[in-house]
């Protein structure tokens, strides 16, 4: 069973201009972030968008880092911020060289750099990627039985765990700001399934492939949570560099990425960890689906 987070906050809200709020109102990243960041002084700068705990991103990225390191000659410095919008905000302001993002903060991300953020390379799965709704209610069996429940989405900033999960909603005849008797925003995905668990939320929804891995790792008891319903697929997440980083560097990491072999014992461990058969080229046109649904839910002008 997943252990409920003291620190959630359940928020309600009454239409989708709040959501856009919570971003334009988040924590500076400058706080979070040395003032000078660039790989030319020996150090590749890396974050993440927080979908999991701090520690879980930790624990993913430490072989990726000492391979990455290796296949660089940099050292590589992780890290873990706790809002979502730091890392966009550090991207664009040369604090961090390289970020894994979600397909919407990467939107963000590009807008933000007026263009000049660069995804190299995404997971094979996130060319298909799909979100879960969950649910220990046995009377919820579909979408349209969520009338006057209680809802748990990850974070206002989270492809699979707000927006496309919304934008599929929609167009389900779901109305996301009148339908629901509550919604609640868990600020991660483990977390969204430690609401439902706990009875904080009726149902709510996350990636799939942190749903597997709750599953896999038995951190979430499936005779008492279920899948109830799978959104059509999307692309998600990407490494995403800024733009004016060196290009020798970016191809070097770029190629880093795409070598990643699940036939090395080595690369396997890095693979696994990341969730990832193997990692594919992308680009950023792979992302305008996520804009437009972003532009349709309110979440974009």
């Amino acid at each position: 069973m997943v252990a409920f987070p003291k620190s959630d906050i359940i928020m309600k809200t009454s239409n989708s201009r709040r959501l856009a709020l919570l971003w334009a109102l988040s924590v500076p990243a400058s706080s979070l972030f040395p003032i000078a960041s660039s790989a030319s002084d020996g150090v590749l700068r890396v974050s993440a968008i927080p979908d999991e705990a701090p520690t879980e991103l930790q624990r993913k990225f430490a072989p990726l880092g000492n391979y990455l390191s290796a296949q660089t000659g940099l050292k590589v410095v992780f890290t873990p911020v706790t809002d979502y919008a730091a890392v966009v905000e550090a991207l664009a302001a040369g604090k961090i060289d390289l970020a894994w993002l979600g397909g919407f903060t990467f939107v963000q991300a590009r807008i933000r750099t007026n263009g000049s953020a660069v995804p190299i390379a995404q997971r094979e799965e996130d060319a298909r990627f799909t979100s879960k709704f969950i649910t220990a209610d046995p009377s919820i069996k579909s979408l349209s039985d969520l009338k006057g429940k209680t809802f748990a989405f990850g974070s206002p900033s989270s492809t699979s765990g707000s927006l496309m999960p919304r934008f599929f909603m929609q167009q389900a005849g779901l109305n996301i700001d009148k339908d629901f008797k509550n919604i609640a925003f868990s600020g991660a995905h483990d977390a969204t399934a430690a609401f439902v668990s706990a009875g904080k939320a009726d149902a709510g929804v996350l990636n799939a492939s942190v749903w597997d891995k709750l599953v896999e790792q038995k951190k979430i008891d499936t005779d008492k949570v279920r899948v109830f319903a799978t959104t059509p697929p999307f692309f998600d997440y990407n490494w995403t560099v800024r733009g004016d980083l060196d290009p020798k560097l970016i191809k070097q990491l770029t190629e880093a990425f795409l070598k990643l072999d699940p036939n090395n014992p080595e690369h396997k461990e890095i693979l696994t960890l990341q969730r990832a058969s193997r990692f594919i080229p992308t680009r950023k046109e792979n992302y305008d689906g996520i804009e437009k649904a972003a532009i349709s839910a309110g979440l974009l002008k």
